[in-house]
């Protein structure tokens, strides 16, 4: 019988499961990141104990592995004061003549979409630190980002 033909097991064929990888670096969260994370673990926990196809209850403990850590390695971000750029701060800025808001949150909590991004993002980073008024350089042009308002959430 020809080698093409002969079938081990169904093991062989399936997709090979890694680990969700941790992102590099502090795992700064504000206390709605950390609530998030308390809730995801809960639900993934329900998941688990309720999962009854094996390949569900896999996928539910890798996420629940990957969560637990978050919340393990979570660290809360200082309270914000208002009066620079920092993580939990919603800012109004504008860049390229155009004037945006966006709020700089924890990693897992960022959700671009809806106008939060992490502050490892390269705009979050450009920005932490900078005071109302002022403009700091981003992708290589000096003065491309001028900070209109600055509020803590």
């Amino acid at each position: 019988m020809s080698v093409a033909f002969r079938r081990e097991s169904d093991e062989e064929h399936k997709e090979p499961r890694f680990e969700l990888p941790i992102p590099p670096g502090p795992n700064f969260v504000t206390p709605r990141g950390l609530t998030q994370i308390a809730a995801r673990i809960e639900d993934l926990r329900a998941a688990v104990a309720a999962a009854t196809d094996e390949d569900a209850r896999a996928l539910a403990e890798r996420d629940l592995r990957y969560w637990s850590t978050r919340e393990t390695t979570a660290e809360l971000a200082p309270p914000a004061s208002g009066e620079a750029v920092a993580i939990g701060t919603r800012v109004t800025f504008r860049l390229n003549g155009a004037e945006r808001e966006i709020e700089i949150v924890g990693f897992d909590e960022s959700d671009p979409a809806a106008g939060r991004i992490a502050f490892s993002a390269p705009l979050a980073r450009a920005m932490i630190g900078a005071e109302k008024g002022e403009t700091v350089e981003f992708g290589g042009k000096a003065d491309a980002i001028e900070i209109v308002a600055i509020t803590s959430v």
